[in-house]
């Protein structure tokens, strides 16, 4: 599937790669980029056999935030107009953060605004050691509020205070201690450090790895009661009783790799 703005690949090792591709633009967002990115996280997520999703950018930038363009068109909308527009941004967004397969943020440049959001959404981020982000809305009298919710869960509320007021721009290493990004690696090593990534997503079960992923976001935030305890006591016990379960664990007594590593693996 290729737009002129949105391209994804699917490979034949399960791995789906989502890329901006308006590098002359900086890859900013605007509403039609936003419709391909759907598009794109909806074709990944009907694909049964993507183990894991790349999402990545082409050009020096990975993404400047909102296009100039759009956000021109956009102070001409009314209010029902402007909350309509907001309302397809967001439902992008929790669309990557749903995505049942992990997800990997590959950042080799600045990345501004929304573009936080995509980061904040994808379960793992590498970044390049010029990478630079900044959450800049309040600069020009807006607030960065349809990504709000993942880039709190990604830094916390403290920093988000911090860098949804000043508007500071910060490097790859601070968005690494913030919990932002989960590795800072040179450019030369940015590829590189994101296929370790992948290899080791594709080493473990496939099932086991989309029930982790639902299991982290079910469980994150509930008081441990009653009902937790049943809940992952249940989850254990189906998925040591499932197909894969029970081939990883005879594969484990028998000293030999499961049977869902391919050769030479």
């Amino acid at each position: 599937m290729t737009t002129h703005s949105v391209t994804t690949a699917f490979e034949a090792n399960g791995i789906a790669r989502v890329t901006l591709n308006n590098p002359e633009r900086h890859n900013a967002f605007d509403d039609r980029i936003i419709a391909e990115l759907s598009a794109a996280f909806t074709a990944v997520s009907g694909q049964p056999g993507v183990r894991v999703m790349v999402l990545g950018s082409n050009g020096k930038s990975f993404s400047a935030g909102a296009d100039l363009g759009w956000m021109q068109r956009m102070a001409d909308y009314s209010h029902a107009e402007n909350k309509r527009d907001a309302g397809l941004m967001a439902a992008m967004f929790q669309q990557l953060q749903a995505l049942p397969m992990p997800t990997i943020a590959r950042v080799q440049g600045a990345a501004f605004g929304g573009a936080v959001g995509l980061v904040s959404c994808c379960d793992m981020a590498v970044a390049s050691d010029r990478a630079s982000f900044s959450l800049s809305e309040v600069r020009i009298g807006l607030i960065p509020a349809t990504i709000s919710p993942y880039v709190i869960q990604a830094i916390g509320a403290r920093a988000a205070s911090r860098y949804f007021t000043t508007a500071e721009r910060f490097s790859a290493e601070r968005a690494r201690e913030l919990g932002l990004v989960s590795e800072v690696v040179t450019a030369e090593q940015l590829d590189v450090k994101v296929d370790e990534l992948v290899k080791a997503l594709l080493h473990n079960s496939p099932a086991a790895v989309r029930a982790a992923k639902q299991l982290v976001t079910d469980i994150a935030g509930r008081p441990v009661d009653e009902q937790l305890i049943a809940d992952t006591s249940e989850r254990i016990a189906s998925i040591r009783t499932s197909a894969e379960g029970q081939e990883g664990l005879r594969a484990f007594l028998e000293k030999r790799p499961p049977g869902w590593l391919g050769e030479g693996e």
